[in-house]
């Protein structure tokens, strides 16, 4: 089945076989790749950076990106359901932060990588 063109084929057999031992399961690839369909969007990438420097409301999420309250709050709903943002409650205010390390490390990594792009 394998139209193998390396002129090392050991070497290809061994690569594909550790290639093949380490995929993930279709579960994984099917939530990974709704993580990354969540942060492919321009909008929600600035409300993450945003929430990267710290908790915010919605009114001050769309001051600080000059934008309607409904539209962030849209892609908060979306934020959320990824488990990329949690909100916590404070008595009718409603506070936004980034769900974990992880989406912070994300934020920076990716920012980190674009800026060594040039």
């Amino acid at each position: 089945m394998s139209n193998v063109a390396c002129s090392d084929t050991e070497q290809h057999e061994k690569n594909v076989a550790a290639a093949k031992e380490k995929m993930l399961s279709e579960r994984e690839f099917l939530f990974l790749a709704e993580l990354f369909k969540a942060l492919g969007d321009y909008t929600r990438v600035r409300i993450l950076y945003a929430l990267s420097v710290g908790e915010l409301c919605v009114c001050a999420l769309a001051e600080v990106l000059d934008m309607s309250q409904s539209a962030i709050s849209h892609q908060l709903r979306l934020l959320r359901a990824a488990k990329l943002v949690r909100y916590r409650k404070e008595g009718k205010n409603v506070f936004y932060s980034l769900d974990d390390d992880h989406v912070r490390n994300l934020v920076s990594q990716g920012l980190e990588h674009v800026r060594e792009q040039g």
